[in-house]
């Protein structure tokens, strides 16, 4: 993410799904350094929605933006607990 921070206004993103593949791919670049993450995974799609949540808030609020907000961190610990896995009677 300090890569994004540092260069803001110059950095940029592209996230594709390669249907033939099955392969999503990510790349981010400030035309100096280019950064690529491919995957075929469900779970790491899962992980690259949520990066993906977290350039549009730097994008739109600026480098000061409280990320916890957009990860959903706070959110996932106020959840309750479910308990008991069996058949309610």
């Amino acid at each position: 993410m300090k890569f994004l921070q540092l260069y803001l206004e110059r950095t940029r993103y592209v996230m594709k799904y390669r249907h033939c593949d099955g392969k999503l791919v990510l790349r981010v670049t400030d035309n100096r350094q280019c950064l690529k993450y491919k995957t075929d995974q469900a779970q790491e799609a899962k992980k690259m929605e949520k990066l993906n949540n977290m350039f549009f808030a730097l994008m739109a609020r600026g480098p000061d933006v409280d990320l916890s907000e957009v990860t959903g961190k706070e959110q996932m610990d106020a959840q309750p607990s479910k308990k008991g896995r069996g058949r309610k009677q």
